[in-house]
């Protein structure tokens, strides 16, 4: 039988790999936009197949917004926002550097 490994220890020892830290790293904006919107949904007690409802949309589309694999629109945003009962702000902070 082989052995299981949890895909959060796999990251945390990828995360060692300078390439991998640096391609994650990338995607950093990517990921929060993507944990952001499920916890939203999640808060106003919606499925995917509720929200897309709400947005008149198909759970297919909320599904790939969740994933974080398509850049949404600030419309699509503000869609999500008003569905879910939540307030969109979107800011700009400083860039930091990893040592």
């Amino acid at each position: 039988m082989k052995k299981r490994i949890r895909a959060d220890a796999l990251h945390r020892k990828w995360l060692k790999n300078p390439a991998y830290r640096t391609a994650f790293d990338a995607l950093e904006g990517e990921f929060a936009l993507a944990s952001a919107m499920i916890q939203a949904r999640t808060r106003a007690g919606l499925t995917q197949a509720g929200l897309a409802k709400r947005m008149q949309t198909t759970q297919t589309v909320v599904a790939r917004l969740e994933s974080g694999r398509v850049k949404p629109s600030t419309r699509t945003l503000e869609r999500f926002a008003r569905a879910t009962g939540s307030k969109l702000r979107i800011s700009f902070e400083p860039a930091s550097s990893r040592a």
